[in-house]
């Protein structure tokens, strides 16, 4: 915990009425998040947000959403407003934002691995979260205008993508680096046949599905904004890479979508090219995110270019898996 980071926790306190309370650092990465007991006795995160990536509008876009989606009945993190009545305060620059406390663990962290049907049944219901995540927001549960940066095609694969140009990633080899800019302009005619675009959560990867007593809640809409709804799935589905059990996961995940929301077989085909767009993209964010660690920036080239090697192919990027 950082002098700096704890200071700002403890005067950010005083937005929401509880100046002096306990603060326990519960996570620190791009966002530092502090366990805290707000004057009415109840729990909360308190979230001091990274600097220079969302602005303070932009956050509070997407709290209102996340506020909106929780009044629909849709498991995600509730804001909790300051005094003030504002979703945010601000201190010195940084943003700082307060949650209700979730019960539970990320998911892979909440217990033992799963294995056979308790994967897919997991995966199952993920789907189906991320339906109602998309049925609910198109439903109204939405600020009007969605002010956030979108996830397009200029996002993912243009000049300067938002995670930063993954063709460039240092651990590349020459081979590999061909491969990623000849799936990157296959993809771009691929993108055409994606319908579906609206709201997304853009991350929903393991550490941000919270599961507790009352199942999965989804966290951190951090990087959320319009974007095409298979990549909400994709995002869900990248970290498989590897595992034997991806295409039973990739099934489950489609299967418990169209469980509750339209996907028509020609949407729901696309998928393996949003996981390859997932898997470039985290292989642009590694390199400034976690710019120190050589063994993660070419794990994360390795995916990019398997997954561009199976684009290209045209075989299911499950079955490409090493």
């Amino acid at each position: 915990m950082s002098a700096r980071d704890a200071a700002q926790a403890q005067a950010a306190l005083a937005h929401w009425g509880a100046l002096g309370a306990p603060l326990r650092l519960v996570w620190q990465s791009e966002n530092v998040v502090y366990e805290t007991t707000l004057r009415d006795g109840s729990r909360a995160a308190l979230r001091l947000h990274r600097s220079g990536y969302q602005g303070r509008a932009g956050i509070e876009v997407e709290l209102d959403w996340c506020e909106r989606l929780a009044a629909a009945g849709v498991p995600v993190a509730q804001p909790i407003r300051a005094v003030n009545g504002r979703l945010t305060a601000g201190l010195g620059g940084r943003v700082v934002s307060c949650l209700r406390w979730i019960e539970g663990a990320p998911m892979g962290q909440a217990d033992v691995p799963l294995a056979g049907s308790a994967v897919a049944a997991r995966a199952f219901d993920l789907g189906r979260l991320i339906a109602a995540l998309h049925d609910a927001t198109d439903a109204g549960a939405c600020p009007q205008p969605f002010a956030r940066k979108p996830w397009d095609a200029e996002a993912l694969i243009g000049e300067q993508p938002r995670w930063g140009r993954f063709w460039e990633n240092p651990a590349l080899s020459a081979d590999g680096r061909a491969h990623l800019l000849a799936a990157r302009e296959a993809a771009r005619g691929m993108l055409a046949r994606a319908r579906d675009f609206g709201p997304i959560h853009a991350d929903v990867i393991r550490t941000n599905v919270m599961l507790g007593p009352e199942g999965m809640t989804l966290i951190d809409f951090d990087d959320s904004g319009p974007g095409w709804r298979l990549y909400d799935l994709a995002s869900a589905l990248i970290q498989s890479w590897g595992d034997p059990a991806m295409g039973q996961q990739a099934r489950a995940l489609l299967q418990g979508y169209a469980s509750r929301r339209d996907l028509p077989l020609d949407q729901a085909q696309l998928l393996p090219l949003f996981v390859a767009l997932r898997a470039f993209a985290s292989a642009g964010w590694v390199v400034t995110r976690a710019p120190g660690d050589a063994t993660r920036c070419a794990a994360y080239a390795k995916r990019a270019v398997e997954a561009a090697q199976a684009l290209l192919s045209g075989r299911p990027l499950w079955e490409c898996a090493p």
